[in-house]
């Protein structure tokens, strides 16, 4: 293993470099040496292996004192010759370093960067004569000139400004998304001069910072690009076609500019240089990829004749160990930790929630009997005393060793797992789905522990008790028979969301006692199925499965010739299948992913896996047109790795299908592709090893019971956009595992959804403007007698538009022969039944205009916008309905639900949404009906997490919430926050935090929204935080009065302290019951003491 990392300058070339580092341990490094080699005014160029590490290793040095003086110089979206055109982001925040470093009194002192950034060259330093815009509060602006000088810089104009790269103008305000900027910026004018600039959230359109001065940077390579008639684009043309001559970031930076290459940075470059030779194979004239890339002899020429730091193998590892693995992490930590304590190391608890970060600190420090302190910043860690313990809130996602500066930084992640706050360098992890059931709405049907299902009708305000104190408000619960019930805030606790307004349900009514027998006979049927899934995971964990472990150079070498790098996503699920496929137990996994979000990546990964292991797979899909497509794809890439790939359906001829059948039984035929037609009864495999289901949501139950019974111990990789249900409640309690993707692809943009009425003028300017930009449109109807007369008015209002059909209707061959006719390019507009949700990927087919739309279902609809805006371009969909035919309640909900939820990624929601529409059913039965219907998911969901510790002989989790009486109370008052609805929701928010870091990203989000927080919102605050800290302490109650406070502690927990925290003058037992004397009078008194009496049970 590594052990530190020590940066010299030295003659090295690539082959001398070791291998990678941890990316913490390298970010210090590189931080170290930029505060050493202040004044020298060269920057330092570091090589990373992948982009990812490239932007892990850049945000982290920038955390350690590099903030503006770090730039990224990171790849274009796909490989030279693949005709993907660039992402804007990606090309902006190229475009932004290079202009950087042309500005000598302000340039970077590191730019952090890949192999196939440095491999493709860049416009000379000449073209960068007003290359860029600048905006300064106070200085003249011509709206006109703005937007001419943006699209010369390639910004497109828009409507509205959603992604990099796009701008708007509205009256006195030009909206503006940097291409390399975080977020857009809006420019306020008044008589033709700045007034004021904002940044700015595009989705909730609230202003985020202020500031006086705006750089703009191209969103394209190509510099004041002019096009003639009949000429090529620039991007089809090639850089070279543009300039002539063209330089690389080598010729930007200074001579005697330091260089560090990263090992493995050689094998990536191999990738490249090979896409580029592949391109040019059969061409004699230079192609653009030739041309506008460095070829083998010049790269290995510029790096080899530059100065290259080598990072040299120590004796001491650099990462940290995963402390959250073992039974107690914090006596791991005291074994890792105590060493280097000893040498005079600092050890720096680092993560986010300042709360959490210094109580982990102080806990550390107790158990390594060393001196604790906060610290702010980097350099407060470099200054804080040898061989002590410091606090350090910040962002890092894992710990490691920095062994020139003597700290090891052990994160929040190592000690405690993925329930530490993530900040920007911590791995995506899914989250947020199963927990949308939360937010309260008034007119929402709820559940309340002791009284059963009611509606919520909103807040009232109750005078409290007692003279001197404040009235407080309590929620209206409205039961059978017009009774009511007031729940005070602070008991919300107790209520569980059942449903939306529209939500079907039968309201108990109060002091019946039906609600309690109903409750009680739930929680007995809750205990038998959880019994039974426990017994069926059991019998789950003792199958076997062959253990399947790749050849590993076989396997990268077929990973780096992909042409996009996996997003963070979708890198964590390829490596949770690759560790189920080498388990030995069979893998029975789900990759939920929105459209176009890269789960087919995951899959080709987990065949080329299984196949490089020996094992044949299967890949399933439920059309043949899909089938098809996949077919290609993997015949594609796997052309050069010796893997041979066959097919099975209507579209193979007769002696191709006996081959592939004759190929599957004797093993020759490694991955087979098809439809329904693989389970026919005469294939039979030699070795099956995988089974990969695609859009596993249209197979039933039954055909799903048949392809995981095709081999025995087969490993099954299922994957979906919109998960039914049923297999949504699953992955909620285990049944099996869940790998989400909720990251979107640099260059895809959110699909702009309409929802109207139809008209005709629109629809006409809707498909015309599609085919204007070179794109082609669907027309989808719901019922196959709607086509014929939507076919004549298109006919009518687009004559010269060439329209296909396409409907379940037709002969099998000719479906086939429509869909792939119109996938390779044929036809304007696809005039089609909900056929088209699945199968079809057309990349210029970016317009999708959905017939009375409020008669698909909500998974459906939602599909079906997945067919659109697939490539760089955005999509637009128009979801219309008929104004002579009203919508269903049900049908309009739908549409509001779709056209709120269409961000990249709101697959999951709108699943969770279904199952508000939809109901939900027992997991292990057929109906989505029974227990679910009596008492909601959300509880019902509660109710099974108990049921399943119980039966796996587990502490079921404590149903008491610790009882706070310190005299004060918290609230939301309406002068502060006037809409009842969000009232409600933040109490309840404040109430279901989980942690600190929750509640600080709630406070952050509350005083940004609505201002600084009153006295009886903070006193919330400090009484959750308390809670919080109660919960983990096994307090169930804690008392503060004039005199004295009071903690009483669960009884295990009370035992155990008694052995180490022993009466003293102001501190004494009694029972359970642990009494501090302090005198307290105000509430910030009572809070103190709390707090003190706290720090002492910890």
């Amino acid at each position: 293993m590594l052990q530190s990392v020590t940066i010299e300058n030295a003659e090295a070339s690539a082959e001398r470099l070791s291998p990678l580092r941890p990316v913490g341990a390298v970010a210090a490094a590189i931080a170290r040496r930029l505060r050493e080699e202040a004044g020298d005014g060269l920057p330092l160029l570091y090589v990373a292996e992948t982009s990812r590490r490239m932007r892990d290793i850049a945000a982290l040095v920038r955390l350690l004192g590099g903030e503006g003086r770090v730039a990224e110089f990171g790849p274009v979206d796909g490989l030279p010759g693949d005709g993907v055109p660039p992402g804007t982001a990606a090309m902006g925040g190229r475009m932004a370093t290079l202009r950087w470093l042309l500005d000598k009194r302000k340039r970077p002192a590191a730019v952090i960067a890949t192999a196939a950034a440095l491999i493709r060259r860049v416009p000379p330093r000449a073209a960068w004569q007003k290359a860029h815009l600048e905006f300064r509060v106070g200085e003249p602006v011509d709206p006109e000139k703005v937007a001419a000088d943006l699209t010369r810089l390639g910004y497109r104009l828009d409507l509205r400004v959603d992604e990099p790269g796009e701008a708007a103008l509205r009256g006195r305000v030009v909206e503006i998304f940097p291409a390399a900027a975080p977020r857009p910026c809006r420019i306020e004018h008044e008589d033709g001069r700045i007034v004021a600039i904002r940044s700015f959230d595009p989705a909730t359109q609230r202003s985020v910072a202020e500031t006086c001065h705006l750089i703009v940077d191209p969103a394209s390579e190509f510099l004041h690009p002019g096009r003639g008639k009949g000429e090529p684009s620039p991007e089809e043309a090639g850089l070279a076609a543009r300039y002539g001559r063209l330089e690389t970031l080598f010729d930007y930076l200074p001579d005697g500019a330091a260089t560090i290459i990263e090992a493995g940075v050689e094998r990536r470059a191999d990738t490249v240089f090979a896409a580029i030779e592949e391109a040019e194979a059969g061409v004699r004239k230079p192609t653009p990829a030739q041309r506008d890339h460095l070829g083998r002899k010049e790269w290995s020429r510029l790096v080899g004749s530059r100065l290259a730091a080598v990072v040299e193998e120590g004796d001491e590892p650099a990462g940290v160990p995963r402390f959250a693995a073992e039974p107690d992490p914090f006596a791991a930590l005291a074994t890792f930790a105590a060493p280097l304590v000893e040498r005079g190391f600092r050890i720096a608890v680092a993560g986010i929630g300042r709360n959490e970060v210094r109580r982990a600190a102080r806990r550390a420090a107790r158990t390594l009997d060393a001196p604790v302190d906060a610290v702010e910043d980097w350099a407060g860690v470099l200054a804080a005393p040898s061989g002590g313990v410091v606090a350090f809130e910040a962002a890092i996602a894992e710990g490691f060793v920095a062994r020139d500066d003597r700290v090891a930084v052990v994160t929040l992640r190592d000690l405690v797992g993925q329930r530490a706050g993530r900040g920007p360098l911590a791995a995506a992890v899914p989250s947020g789905f199963a927990r949308g059931d939360d937010a309260f709405r008034i007119g929402d049907a709820v559940v309340h522990l002791d009284h059963g299902v009611a509606r919520l009708e909103g807040l009232e305000t109750v005078a409290a008790a007692g003279a001197g104190t404040v009235a407080t408000e309590a929620l209206r619960l409205r039961y059978a028979g017009d009774d009511t019930l007031l729940v005070p805030t602070a008991e919300i606790g107790a209520l569980w969301r059942y449903g939306g307004p529209e939500t079907d349900v039968k309201l108990d009514r109060l002091k019946s006692g039906n609600w309690i027998a109903k409750r009680d006979a739930v929680v007995a049927a809750v205990s038998d199925t959880a019994r039974r899934m426990v017994q069926f995971l059991a019998a789950k964990d003792e199958a076997r499965a062959p253990e399947l472990q790749p050849d590993r150079a076989a396997f990268e070498r077929f990973c780096a010739r992909f042409p996009f790098e996996m997003t963070a996503d979708q890198s964590e699920a390829t490596e949770a299948v690759l560790a189920d496929l080498a388990s030995g137990r069979p893998m029975d996994r789900l990759v939920c992913g929105d459209v176009g979000f890269g789960k087919t990546e995951v899959a080709l990964r987990a065949a080329a896996a299984a196949a490089f292991a020996g094992a044949q797979v299967a890949v399933v899909a439920p059309t043949t047109v899909l089938a098809q497509q996949h077919f290609r794809l993997f015949t594609e890439r796997f052309a050069r790795a010796g893997v041979s790939v066959a097919r099975l359906s209507r579209l193979a001829d007769p002696a191709e299908i006996e081959a592939a059948k004759a190929g599957l039984a004797d093993g020759s035929v490694r991955i087979v592709v098809g439809s329904h037609a693989v389970l026919a009864k005469d294939v039979s495999f030699a070795e099956l090893g995988l089974v990969v289901i695609d859009e596993e949501q249209r197979f039933g139950a039954g055909q799903k019971g048949k392809l995981r019974a095709l081999g025995e111990g087969v490993h099954v990789l299922a994957m979906t956009a919109t998960p039914i249900p049923r297999t949504l409640q699953a992955g909620f309690v285990g049944l099996h595992e869940i790998s989400v993707i909720a990251t979107p692809p640099g260059r895809r943009r959110a699909v702009r959804t309409t929802v109207a009425p139809i008209e005709e003028d629109a629809l006409r300017d809707a498909l015309l403007a599609e085919k204007a930009r070179g794109g082609r449109s669907y027309v989808v109807c719901p019922r196959i007698e709607d086509l014929e007369p939507m076919a004549a008015r298109l006919r009518r209002l687009l004559p010269d538009l060439a329209l296909a059909v396409l409907h379940g209707g037709m002969d099998a061959d000719a479906m086939d022969d429509a869909m792939l006719a119109f996938a390779t390019g044929e036809g304007d507009v696809l005039l089609a039944t909900s056929i088209v949700e699945s199968g079809l990927d057309v990349s210029n087919a970016d317009t999708m205009v959905v017939w009375r739309a409020d008669r698909f279902g909500l998974a459906q609809l939602h599909q079906l916008r997945g067919r659109i805006g697939r490539g760089s371009r955005r999509g637009f969909a128009f979801l219309l309905t008929d104004p002579e035919a009203e919508p269903t309640a049900e049908g309009r909900r739908r549409l509001e639900t779709l056209g709120r939820l269409s961000d990249l990624g709101a697959g999951f929601a709108i699943a969770a949404r279904d199952l508000d529409l939809r109901g939900a059913g027992e997991l292990l039965g057929e109906e989505q009906a029974g227990h679910l219907a009596l008492i909601g998911l959300s509880f019902y969901r509660r109710l099974l997490e108990r049921a399943l510790a119980q039966a796996r002989g587990q502490a079921a989790p404590e149903d008491w919430r610790t009882d706070l009486n310190l005299g004060f109370e918290g609230g939301v008052p309406a002068d502060y926050v006037p809409e009842a609805d969000l009232r409600i929701e933040l109490v309840a928010a404040l109430d279901r935090a989980e942690d600190e870091l929750a509640l600080d990203a709630l406070g952050a989000e509350i005083a940004d929204r609505f201002g600084p927080m009153p006295e009886a919102v903070a006193a919330g605050f400090a009484l959750a935080r308390l809670r919080l800290r109660c919960r983990d302490l096994a307090v169930r109650r804690l008392d503060a009065g004039p005199k004295a406070v009071a903690a009483t502690l669960s009884k295990p927990a009370a035992a155990a302290l008694r052995e180490r925290l022993k009466p003293r003058k102001s501190l004494r037992w009694r029972d359970d019951r642990l009494v501090l004397e302090r005198p307290s009078g105000s509430a910030a008194e009572r809070l103190a003491a709390a707090e003190a009496l706290l720090e002492l049970i910890e």
